[in-house]
């Protein structure tokens, strides 16, 4: 008797997973993330200088050259 339970548990999970599974591969986007937002800001004055300051920050985390000893 106690097999049958868990059969029927067995069973009913495999049918959510299923189910869950359905729903999700439903909602799934049919291109990846990134090319729906190609080209989003080209030719953005602001989004070009946010990338400028950002490499500007980026460069001066790096470590300055020593200065070469005569």
């Amino acid at each position: 008797m106690a097999d049958s339970n868990v059969e029927a548990r067995l069973a009913a999970l495999e049918a959510e997973v299923e189910q869950l599974k359905g729903r999700l591969n439903a909602g799934a986007p049919k291109q990846p993330w990134w090319e729906t937002i190609v080209g989003t800001f080209k030719d953005d004055p602001m989004f070009e200088e946010a990338m400028q300051l950002g490499r500007e920050y980026r460069e001066s985390l790096r470590p300055k050259p020593r200065a070469r000893r005569r």
